[in-house]
């Protein structure tokens, strides 16, 4: 068997992917910051850094094991937390994963399992407190994502010899993570946000966004960042990254356009909103499919995305559920559309390229057994969590608003008079 050694081309790659990934956490705080009340945009921001902080200590610890360790039984389930617990021996610098760092790796994809909670976060704006917030983040990674990525991202024989049942059994394909990443959190904010129930004032006041340049922004950063989630995604500078980055403009500019069109023919309006919106909306959509489709097939999905997510967002005033910033009509719609196109328009494998029905059929199997399972575990474990410690900041504290109450903060001052208490100095003093 000839010698794996390192490839500094590759390697050099996976280590800027990695931090372009690292920038979607402040680009996803920005944009969720930017799209609530002025009262809000602390907490919002610090939902995503908290989730941050605390999934990538746990990913450390066993995280990475649970996912990319040997499938426990024989059914593709979960990963052996034992294999790699704390890293064992994989955290020094001569440790390789293909032929890149096996730090690199794990530091990678610890990011996904960070973004993936922190995007739950954006349907409980408003109303949620922060300490029940952290221990939610490390319960629903331990107990969903991490089954899930096992599921979708343990191949065999890449990291351990037998990997997860989606990836290796039934054959779906998900480069970089539409039904682990997208489906996943959208299904779980969906089931979150029956729990806590509305906001004060939902579908009465206006809520509108208190900061639209940082929501673009946080779209825009986003969208740098993603070239890394999905580029990245090919563990090597190589054809496929490249398809993956070309595929990930074309889709979501075709997504921007789309969503704006529907908003000008619904509304009259073309927003800097929908915009964003539709930014984040191509990006989900492309997300498992950058490097199954060619470019024509990337504009399609861009298309459809853009206008099922524009459209999807009104699903929650008809049927009456507060999903706050849009988690389920981007990442749950978007997540499925670009999931379930790859068995439409997938190069060889798609309905449309000759590849008949089979691919599609494996494409809607695992789309619809990440979303059942994430909606019911986090329904379960959001149930439990709220019984036990209270999910729910009271009445007043949410009128009051969530920044004070929960962090004693304001977003903004906009009087100078905490000007003498922070100099030590008062009026007369002077």
């Amino acid at each position: 068997m000839e010698e794996v050694v390192l490839n500094s081309g590759n390697t050099a790659w996976m280590l800027m992917s990695t931090g372009l990934v690292t920038l979607m956490i402040p680009g996803l705080a920005l944009f969720y910051g930017g799209m609530v009340r002025v009262k809000s945009v602390l907490n919002m921001m610090m939902m995503s850094f908290g989730a941050l902080a605390l999934v990538f200590v746990i990913w450390i610890a066993v995280g990475f094991s649970l996912v990319f360790g040997d499938s426990v039984g024989d059914r593709g389930l979960i990963g052996n937390a034992s294999d790699f617990l704390f890293l064992n021996g994989l955290d020094n610098s001569n440790a390789l994963i293909g032929d890149i760092p096996a730090a690199v790796f794990i530091g990678f994809q610890g990011l996904f399992a960070a973004i993936t909670v922190a995007l739950i976060s954006g349907s409980i704006a408003d109303r949620a407190k922060f300490g029940t917030w952290m221990i939610f983040a490390g319960s629903w990674v331990t107990l969903v994502y991490f089954p899930v990525a096992h599921w979708v991202f343990a191949f065999d024989d890449f990291v351990a010899a037998t990997g997860g049942w989606i990836a290796n059994d039934l054959g779906a394909l998900d480069f970089a993570g539409g039904t682990a990443v997208h489906i996943n959190a959208g299904a779980a904010g969906l089931a979150l946000a029956l729990i806590l129930g509305k906001r004060i004032g939902f579908g009465k006041v206006p809520m509108r966004p208190h900061s639209l340049p940082l929501v673009m922004l946080g779209a825009a950063l986003l969208w740098f960042g993603w070239f890394g989630f999905n580029a990245g995604s090919a563990v090597g500078a190589n054809g496929t990254a490249g398809l993956a980055l070309l595929n990930t403009i074309g889709a979501t500019t075709a997504a921007v356009l789309a969503w704006l069109l529907v908003e000008k023919i619904r509304d009259g309006h073309a927003t800097s909103l929908g915009a964003a919106s539709g930014v984040v909306a191509g990006l989900v959509a492309i997300t498992p499919a950058c490097a199954a489709v060619n470019a024509s097939g990337a504009l399609v999905i861009g298309v459809i995305a853009g206008v099922l997510c524009a459209l999807s967002v009104g699903l929650k005033f008809k049927f009456g559920y507060d999903d706050s910033l849009d988690v389920v009509a981007v990442h749950l719609v978007g997540g499925i559309v670009g999931t379930v196109m790859i068995g439409f328009v997938g190069v060889e494998v798609g309905l449309f390229d000759g590849g008949g029905t089979d691919q599609l059929v494996k494409q809607i199997i695992g789309a619809g057994a990440v979303l059942a399972y994430s909606f019911i575990a986090t329904l379960i474990i959001g149930k439990v969590i709220d019984m036990i410690f209270g999910f729910r900041i009271t009445g007043d504290q949410e009128v009051a608003g969530i920044d004070v109450a929960i962090h004693a903060e304001r977003a903004y001052e906009l009087s100078d008079n905490s000007q003498g208490s922070v100099l030590g100095v008062s009026k007369g003093g002077q």
